[in-house]
C-alpha cells in the first residue's frame, strides 16, 4: 500500500483486502481507506465481507453469476430482494 501511495494515486483497486486478515485489524484497514478518500483517493473494492462493504461504500455494485444483479447505496442492497433471494436464499 505505501508504494501504492507514493504514487499519488486517483483510484486504487483493492481485491479482497479484508481476506485473511486477522478481525482485530479490519477496522484499522477501514479507518485507514477512509482517511485516504477523504484525501482525494477513489477506491474500487472487490469485497465479501459485507460489514467491509456496507461501511466503506456509498455505491454497491452486486454481482450474480458474471451479471450485475443489483446496484444502489448499501441501505438500498440491504433491502434488494433479488440480493436478497440470491445470496441469503430468503
Amino acid at each position: 500500500m505505501a508504494r501504492t501511495l507514493m504514487t499519488r494515486p486517483k483510484l486504487i483497486l483493492l481485491d479482497e483486502p479484508a481476506a485473511g486478515v486477522n478481525p482485530t485489524l479490519i477496522g484499522e484497514i477501514c479507518e485507514h481507506i477512509i482517511t485516504w478518500n477523504r484525501e482525494g483517493i477513489s477506491f474500487l473494492i472487490i469485497e465479501h465481507n459485507m460489514d467491509v462493504v456496507m461501511s466503506l461504500c456509498n455505491h454497491i455494485w452486486v454481482l450474480a453469476e458474471g451479471t450485475n444483479l443489483a446496484d444502489g447505496t448499501p441501505e438500498e442492497i440491504q433491502q434488494n430482494a433479488q440480493v436478497l433471494e440470491a445470496y441469503l436464499g430468503d
